[in-house]
């Protein structure tokens, strides 16, 4: 694949087509890109990254699971058989909608004559104090790494206090969807193995994993059996779990919940929602959508735009008149593959049609044995046969043959028996962007 977008110059056929400019490398906006390649068209794709990271597997990197390039893969590789692809590595400043250009950090103008905006989300905190702060979310491969280095430290800085004085060490996960379930569930066994096969001087009692949501139930978009297979899974594994608590601050070592209890803490991981407030998405429009997304027609235009799309977790896109999709991978990817089928038909002079969200279902892991999945038509599948159920489509969706190999073996490994893994305490992961 060419270098960046200039090399076009050198392909006169590709500098006559028309511009895509993709805002974003994840899900939504390499399953657009994807849409788009090899087509009668030129395509930018701009990311502060120059990898794609596969989300749903980033509490396993964080929890000492997974290396951080198992789950993440070049951009440039992903399009080096489709020639019309480029990748140019930056931050997106501004989008003028009149001139159809976006602004680059540091002052390139890039024009377009279609623009997808899949920037993703972010972290919501709610405005909670201290949070956005003292709180470690979940929701880039550098907060993963940030995330494993605090673990490690944490208990390893406790061994070293061990000698002298028992160390009480609590981690606290904020929020109980998918996210929140499969860290705390990671995280335990994490701390066991890292006593039983690292030989940590740690009393297991001393040692707790407390999942806080404020909710009355875990995984609230699952059925209530579900909810209550999770529920004893991880407390099974050592996980103790309060519902209807809810966090009022957040300090650098301690966590504060309105019923007046502070709490220290070794860390508190944030995995209680997501909001595209803060993101270039929000910025859009003078009026986003929900959550700071940016409001989009059924076919994926950004409302009150001819040229310009938004796709994935930065678009608000509509299900029903009243309801939007949830936030979720696989409305990133189905919602990418349908921006890029319109921008084709409105090329072609074709009309455009509208977005159907088909549900495929739902997953989520509970250690290394267990899962919970929810069928389109409201099965549940659990345990085991729930937990391979979770393994295939990891693997199917991962990108890249050599990530996919590396994280079977990986996982097959471990459900026989836990490996020394990748515990490493790795020193730039304090300062990653």
């Amino acid at each position: 694949m060419t270098t960046s977008p200039s090399a076009a110059a050198s392909h006169p056929r590709l500098d006559r087509l028309p511009h895509v400019v993709i805002i974003g490398g994840g899900f939504a906006g390499i399953a657009t890109a994807r849409g788009l390649a090899k087509k009668k068209v030129r395509v930018t794709i701009i990311d502060k990254h120059n990898f794609h990271t596969f989300l749903p597997l980033l509490y396993q990197v964080a929890t000492a699971g997974l290396e951080p390039a198992d789950v993440a893969y070049p951009i440039r590789t992903i399009f080096g058989d489709a020639d019309n692809i480029f990748f140019r590595h930056g931050r997106v400043r501004d989008v003028n909608h009149v001139a159809s250009v976006v602004t680059l950090e540091d002052g390139t103008p890039i024009p377009f004559d279609h623009l997808v905006v899949a920037t993703g989300a972010t972290a919501a905190f709610f405005g909670i104090p201290g949070a956005s702060s003292y709180a470690m979310p979940l929701y880039s491969l550098a907060d993963a790494r940030h995330l494993r280095n605090r673990l490690l430290l944490s208990l390893e800085d406790a061994d070293v206090q061990a000698e002298s004085t028992p160390v009480a060490l609590n981690f606290v996960v904020v929020g109980g969807g998918p996210t929140g379930v499969e860290t705390a569930g990671a995280l335990s066994e994490l701390i066991s193995i890292m006593i039983r096969r690292d030989g940590l001087r740690l009393d297991p009692a001393k040692v707790r994993v407390l999942l806080v949501d404020l909710a009355p139930r875990l995984l609230t978009a699952f059925p209530e059996k579900a909810s209550a297979y999770a529920a004893k899974e991880l407390r099974d594994m050592g996980v103790e779990i309060e519902f209807g608590r809810s966090v009022v601050e957040v300090e650098e070592h301690a966590i504060r919940f309105a019923d007046g209890e502070r709490l220290e803490t070794a860390a508190v991981i944030w995995a209680a929602g997501v909001t595209a407030s803060g993101t270039l998405a929000h910025d859009l429009q003078v009026t986003p959508g929900p959550g700071g997304r940016a409001r989009v027609t059924p076919d994926l235009r950004l409302v009150e735009s001819a040229n310009v799309w938004a796709v994935g977790d930065a678009a608000a896109v509509p299900r029903t008149s009243t309801e939007f999709c949830p936030q979720l991978a696989p409305v990133a990817i189905q919602s990418g593959r349908h921006c890029a089928a319109q921008i084709l038909r409105v090329l072609e002079g074709e009309p455009t049609e509208p977005f159907e969200y088909r549900n495929k279902g739902i997953m989520a892991t509970i250690g290394r044995h267990a899962a919970v999945a929810q069928l389109p038509r409201g099965g549940i599948i659990k345990g085991t046969p729930g937990w391979l159920a979770w393994l295939a489509l990891h693997l199917f969706y991962l990108v890249g043959f050599r990530n996919r190999l590396r994280v079977m073996i990986n996982w097959t490994w471990r459900y026989f028996d836990w490996p020394s893994g990748p515990r490493l305490i790795v020193a730039d992961a304090e300062t990653a962007d």
